[in-house]
């Protein structure tokens, strides 16, 4: 659909070279109708219908745009109108959908395999709505009893289900907590473990303190540390390789450690990963614990994407010894269906976080009937002291999907993930490149010999995935770079992919390849 540009008025003055008179279609502010409960029920009829609407036709949208930086600044306005137009509203919608759509990657996309899901669903959608309709600021107990007895509630029932240990959890001793993103929840850890240790040696040493993770971790685990005040220099990203799957190696992580020790450094904090980014492999969390608490380091496990799987039984092993970390998040909003954003932070000791994060209570934040409980502010267990009421939308998911639904939502993913490995493997063109764990696959194409071998095997696989991303109606995927391998990624995820999109994605990726092929083959025989 050609995307068609709306004028604003601003005094009467041009905007993007359309004069209009001042006061012409324009509508003075009705303050009493900011919150009026029958307009609200209207324009919410429509955002709905809307919404509605655009997961209807999603199929219609190419998964990414093709546009070039500058292309939504252009069609807009310099500045934002002095007084609503009429049906403001309804204009701004088909802005919505005429201009800024166009321009989206639509995550939400059955053909979006380039990314870890950004999973939605439409409890978790309409649960979103219900938190920002009643808007309420949650950061302590008085602020919000229900809020933080829901959130506290809501963390153990998932954590429950997820087969965590009960040492996480507030049932066990432990506790968890909602925040927006893995990064904000490997800080908060960060920022604990740092104060207790600096506690022990002395906060002139805050410069000896040395963190330790894979070369396979999110770049988010090095962004906190930074953040956390850890000299970038201090940050050990310690070696892996394909024989051992990925994986970071205890023995390493021990030699690395002991190392820093001999340097007269002190190890501080170990972030261990189940399903990195890159291909999804998964630490062995019992042997790193092990080695952490022979120098008393901190351990913990980042499973922002896989962490979801875990609420399979077939999936538990994976976190096998996570009885000995002392932190574990992973993100809900990746493949659990309960929209963005929702990250959640477990910790053994609570306090350790409240005596790292906590603030002094001032009086306007004291209630009377918290007097002599021993209540929850969740103000003093992140970062953020204005918070949103992420629970509800967690409490309504697990209530309306329960556990064995979420079960089925990545059973689904993870044969679809099988299939198209099968189908990987059933053409002698292909190879799988790394060992699939969860609903990602990692392949490449072979480059035959007269092509050039091993050696141009990432040129012709870098040339594929353009090819692949080139077809407007086709599947978006996106690649890896490990020990020197290039490699596309499929991640099977978006709560709207069934086989057949998983098949029709495999069959532009043959079909990209054999045209390729094709050309490069012309090119090498006309040389």
């Amino acid at each position: 659909m050609a995307p068609t540009s709306h004028f604003y008025t601003n005094n009467g003055a041009p905007q993007n070279g359309a004069v209009v008179p001042a006061g012409a279609g324009n509508v003075p502010p009705q303050h009493s109708c900011l919150l009026d409960p029958n307009e609200f029920r209207r324009q919410g009829h429509q955002v709905i219908d809307f919404i509605a609407d655009y997961y209807a036709r999603m199929d219609d949208y190419p998964v990414h745009p093709s546009v070039n930086p500058g292309f939504l600044r252009h069609q807009l306005p310099a500045n934002a109108p002095s007084r609503p137009e009429s049906d403001a509203f309804g204009t701004a919608l088909r802005d919505v959908r005429d201009l800024i759509l166009p321009g989206m990657t639509h995550w939400q996309s059955a053909r979006h395999f380039a990314h870890f899901p950004a999973s939605s669903s439409t409890v978790g959608a309409l649960g979103e709505a219900l938190t920002a309709g009643i808007n309420v600021v949650p950061f302590t107990w008085a602020a919000s009893p229900a809020a933080t007895e829901l959130e506290m509630v809501v963390v153990d029932w998932l954590g429950k289900a997820l087969h965590l240990p009960e040492s996480l959890m507030f049932c066990g001793g432990g506790g968890g907590t909602l925040l927006g993103t893995t990064c904000e929840a490997i800080l908060c850890a960060i920022v604990a473990a740092r104060d207790r240790k600096l506690a022990d040696i002395g906060s002139g040493r805050i410069g000896d303190l040395v963190v330790y993770c894979s070369d396979q971790t999110h770049f988010a685990f090095r962004k906190a540390a930074h953040i956390a005040g850890i000299h970038r220099d201090n940050c050990r990203e310690i070696a892996t390789y394909r024989d051992d799957m990925f994986a970071l190696s205890p023995t390493e992580l021990q030699a690395a450690m002991q190392a820093d020790v001999d340097a007269g450094l002190v190890p501080l904090f170990l972030c261990a990963t189940v399903g990195t980014t890159q291909t999804t492999p998964v630490d062995p969390i019992r042997e790193l614990c092990a080695v952490a608490a022979t120098h008393g380091v901190w351990v913990h496990v980042d499973a922002a994407y896989a962490g979801s799987a875990l609420v399979c039984p077939e999936f538990r092993h994976l976190i096998d010894g996570a009885e000995a970390v002392d932190s574990f998040s992973m993100n809900a909003h990746k493949w659990l269906l309960a929209n963005n954003d929702c990250c959640v932070l477990w910790v053994k000791k609570p306090s350790l976080l409240i005596a790292a994060l906590g603030t002094e209570q001032e009086y306007i934040l004291k209630d009377a009937a918290a007097e002599g409980h021993d209540v929850v502010d969740y103000k003093d267990w992140s970062v953020t002291l204005t918070r949103r009421f992420r629970a509800l939308k967690l409490w309504l998911m697990l209530r309306c999907y329960g556990v064995e639904g979420l079960r089925d939502h990545i059973r689904g993913h993870v044969d679809m993930a099988v299939s198209f490995e099968g189908m990987v493997k059933a053409d002698p063109r292909f190879e799988v490149m790394a060992t699939r764990q969860f609903a990602l696959v990692c392949f490449r194409l072979r480059a035959p010999e007269e092509l050039g071998g091993p050696k141009a095997a990432n040129d012709l696989n870098r040339r594929l995935l353009e090819e692949v991303n080139a077809t407007g109606s086709g599947p978006y995927m996106s690649s890896a770079n490990v020990g020197g391998i290039y490699m596309l990624r499929c991640a099977i995820g978006s709560t709207l992919t069934e086989e057949q999109h998983v098949r029709a994605a495999w069959k532009v990726v043959q079909d990209r390849a054999a045209s390729l092929l094709r050309k490069m083959e012309s090119i090498n025989a006309v040389a």
